[in-house]
């Protein structure tokens, strides 16, 4: 049985005291959940991350960035690589939101030139994938997610594979207040499930934790997690604020999967 992962992207929000307050106020709300249940992440903004260590340390959450460079040092200014992630705490990096594709460029290669990166420094990364509405309505979801699948995992074998978690965000559906039904979500992480069985084997697919991203919200977050290949949510807008991220949490934690 696959255990949830939850983890809350706070993107371009909150200044260092206000992550320091919302890292209180989920570890309090969050203490009685048992690591065995779900994984709790939350990603805080760069400038954030070491004070967040600080607070979430020694508890049931764990830390997560928003974005890593491939390179371990070097005159890339801007960038931060995964050795400063770890030495502030860090366990988990988001790579490839889409997000980053759309506003700077991020593609296949350089996620998964990301993605090796952080495998080797010990980070778990959370790749995202998922299609545009354009590409939707045309009918080109599954061809777009076997890109960024195929494209993302590049040269990684199944061992490297079965500690990647894949986050599959219909782009449509971030940020929109649109959800994807749980149908809907439950048909494209089939596709991913089966995509990586085929590419790797039937152990590394039923190993593979898949996320959902799309305007999760504490009133539909049972009916996706209760999805057979949804094994969590990769949470934005609804993560930054302490009760609506510790009811999707709690919520989940009461699915059985």
């Amino acid at each position: 049985m696959r255990k949830l992962i939850i983890a809350g992207n706070w993107k371009m929000y909150k200044t260092i005291g206000e992550t320091i307050e919302l890292a209180n106020a989920l570890k309090r709300q969050l203490y009685d959940l048992g690591s065995e249940t779900v994984d709790i992440v939350i990603c805080p903004p760069f400038t954030s991350l070491s004070e967040a260590a600080e607070v979430v340390i020694e508890s049931n959450i764990a830390l997560g960035a928003q974005d890593m460079y491939w390179q371990e040092e070097g005159a890339f200014t801007g960038e931060v690589s995964a050795p400063m992630l770890k030495d502030a705490g860090v366990k988990y990096v988001i790579i490839g939101h889409s997000e980053r594709r759309q506003f700077f460029s991020e593609t296949n290669d350089s996620v998964n030139k990301k993605v090796k990166a952080a495998l080797n420094h010990g980070l778990i990364p959370i790749m995202c994938v998922g299609e545009s509405l354009k590409d939707r309505e045309a009918g080109l979801t599954f061809k777009v997610l076997e890109d960024h699948v195929t494209g993302g995992l590049k040269d990684l074998g199944p061992e490297q594979v079965e500690k990647i978690i894949i986050a599959y965000e219909p782009v449509w559906a971030i940020g929109t207040g649109k959800t994807a039904t749980p149908a809907q979500a439950q048909e494209a992480h089939k596709f991913i499930r089966d995509l990586v069985i085929k590419l790797y084997n039937k152990q590394t697919g039923e190993l593979l934790r898949i996320q959902y991203g799309g305007s999760v919200k504490p009133e539909n977050t049972k009916e996706l997690m209760g999805q057979p290949d949804v094994d969590g949510a990769l949470v934005g807008g609804a993560s930054l604020k302490a009760d609506s991220f510790s009811s999707i949490v709690k919520s989940s934690s009461e699915v059985k999967k």
